[in-house]
């Protein structure tokens, strides 16, 4: 795994080049740490993950002891999820995106693709079924029809088709897609509150499946919540007065109380 941040945007690459990035436990684990780490380090505002070499991911590494060359069902103590993050992940597919590889981006908030990547869900093809969310991101971006089609055949698509169907932002050419990803993070960065967007992240997360009626509680109260910290009037301020805003919330503090969690409106 490699790590490095600049200028509040971190960068975190896949790093088995020789196995096309393959998700072994080794890298399960050093990628949760790195992502619990930005989780909590407030001088991360957003993070983009990419891969080294030819692939983003070529999905879980496969040895004859099984998927991951462990245990399928051995737990990977400690480990975060991206969409459990509160920052936003920027997923850079500069190449191949296959089976576990491809529902690790889908965890991700953005998804920018190369136009040849080689991109598939092909558990079906392996005698398993999806993991990490696969089938429930997978309806809530393409919709149940195509995702039927996608992960009942197992089938090979394309960064352009993936762009089509809403899986991802943009199909770009290879050497365009990290530097675009970071230039999208570094956008949340200099412009876009911290807590806002952590709040507005788990928003969009509880959003799909949500009753809608409920979920208009929840940002209703959680925006009540943020009109009373610094950041909503410093907003207004900077705005007003056409400069650059000083945020001061921290996400890993600052956060409200989400609704129903610690008591019915405690946002």
């Amino acid at each position: 795994m490699l790590f490095d941040t600049d200028a509040g945007v971190a960068t975190v690459t896949l790093h088995r080049p020789d196995r096309l990035n393959a998700i072994d436990r080794v890298m399960l684990d050093e990628l949760s740490a790195v992502l619990r780490w930005c989780d909590t380090a407030d001088e991360v505002g957003a993070i983009v993950l990419t891969g080294a070499g030819k692939a983003f991911s070529a999905g879980s590494e496969m040895t004859e002891d099984g998927f991951g060359g462990a245990e399928p069902d051995r737990p990977v103590p400690g480990w975060i999820a991206p969409y459990q993050v509160r920052k936003p992940i920027v997923a850079a597919m500069q190449g191949a995106a296959v089976g576990a590889g491809l529902t690790l981006a889908m965890q991700c908030d953005i998804r920018i693709v190369a136009y040849d990547a080689v991109l598939a869900l092909p558990f079906v093809r392996l005698g398993v079924t999806a993991e990490w969310l696969g089938h429930w991101n997978l309806v809530r971006h393409v919709g149940l029809g195509r995702a039927q089609e996608l992960l009942l055949t197992g089938r090979r698509f394309t960064g352009p088709e993936a762009v089509a169907w809403g899986l991802a932002i943009s199909a770009l050419p290879r050497d365009q897609v990290l530097p675009r990803a970071q230039a999208l993070a570094r956008e949340i960065v200099e412009h876009a509150a911290p807590v806002a967007v952590a709040a507005t992240k788990r928003l969009l997360w509880e959003a799909v499946d949500a009753d809608p009626f409920a979920h208009g509680r929840t940002e209703r109260l959680v925006m009540e919540a943020l009109l009373e910290r610094p950041d909503a009037r410093e907003g207004v301020s900077a705005f007003l007065q056409h400069r650059r805003p000083a945020w001061t919330g921290r996400p890993s503090t600052d956060l409200p109380a989400w609704p129903n969690e610690h008591g019915e409106d405690s946002a």
